[in-house]
């Protein structure tokens, strides 16, 4: 569920887009106007205030947007003006060949649906004129390479349909090739969590914890290590409750000393249109705190005010 609100009657993108435009002219920009236009706004919406952009002022919104804002407000506002398909090929592209910081691409390509993910790779080819499977080729290694590369060319069924028997032999192998041997069998492992559905794993999971006293996570945690263990903790994760999974994302960017900035941004873009409210439901039943209070504690001026707009009212 969004955590998006909308005016109840939107204004007509060509008003969005003379609003903003009065924002930038003069000395300086007056970011508010911005925040409470574009935060404000669907993806649909926001594609036409683009569109009436260049229309009426023969400039694209997005390089305006770059020379008027700047810092993490920029860093926000730029993200959250493409589409999730863009955004996401937007952020691996970064993930995979500027920052080299993996656990950005893996916890993009390890939540998101097969699906999403096929529409990522066609986006990600149109925009960088590269196959994402070459670029992740290129820039991990090992298992976590497989799981990755495995992950984002299996087709995987979405519906809720289960066949109880298969996810306890899943179960089963994934036993034998962990925790049952000396060393692990990572390509059993691979081979499951690549092809089976989120609701097939999520009964995997079920089935093991039912045998073996602990769930499947544990077992990860105790028989692989490193950027292999945060994709197949990942995937479960998010087989079962992706508002948790990334509640508690949130959460280890914002504790102890300084906050990761990044992770709050790509967490909360990539999420306000489709499950913080449920985030934040479960932020606050973990955390006892609300997300709101937590962004806000951690966060300043503009830019605090931006992600507070997309988090919504405090509860």
């Amino acid at each position: 569920m969004s955590t998006l609100t909308l005016p109840p009657v939107p204004p007509h993108p060509k008003d969005d887009a003379i609003q903003l435009y009065k924002a930038f002219k003069g000395f300086g920009c007056d970011d508010s106007v911005v925040i409470n236009v574009l935060a404000h706004r669907d993806a649909t919406q926001r594609a036409y205030i683009q569109h009436e952009f260049r229309t009426m002022y023969s400039e694209d919104l997005l390089k305006r947007l770059t020379k008027e804002l700047s810092g993490k407000l920029e860093t926000a506002v730029l993200l959250w003006m493409h589409d999730p398909a863009g955004r996401d090929a937007i952020i691996l592209k970064q993930s995979l060949t500027v920052t080299k910081v993996l656990e950005a691409a893996t916890e993009v390509i390890c939540s998101r649906t097969s699906s999403q993910l096929q529409q990522l790779r066609q986006v990600y080819h149109t925009k960088f004129g590269v196959f994402l499977e070459h670029d992740i080729e290129r820039h991990t290694s090992g298992d976590h390479k497989k799981i990755l590369l495995a992950y984002v060319t299996t087709p995987r069924h979405e519906g809720p349909e289960v066949n109880r028997e298969i996810a306890e032999n899943d179960a089963k192998a994934l036993y034998k090739a962990g925790e049952k041997k000396l060393g692990t069998d990572e390509k059993t492992f691979v081979q499951i969590f690549s092809e089976r559905s989120a609701a097939h794993l999520a009964a995997v999971n079920f089935s093991y914890q039912h045998k073996h006293g602990h769930s499947l996570e544990k077992a990860v945690k105790k028989e692989t290590s490193g950027l292999f263990a945060f994709a197949l903790k990942t995937i479960i994760l998010c087989s079962e409750n992706p508002a948790k999974y990334f509640a508690k994302i949130l959460r280890k960017a914002m504790k102890g000393l300084g906050t990761n900035d990044e992770t709050l941004i790509r967490v909360i873009i990539t999420r306000t249109e489709i499950d913080l409210q449920y985030i934040k439901a479960e932020y606050l039943k973990k955390y006892k705190k609300t997300l709101h209070d937590a962004v806000h504690s951690e966060t300043s001026g503009h830019y605090r005010a931006f992600l507070l707009s997309l988090i919504g009212p405090n509860h």
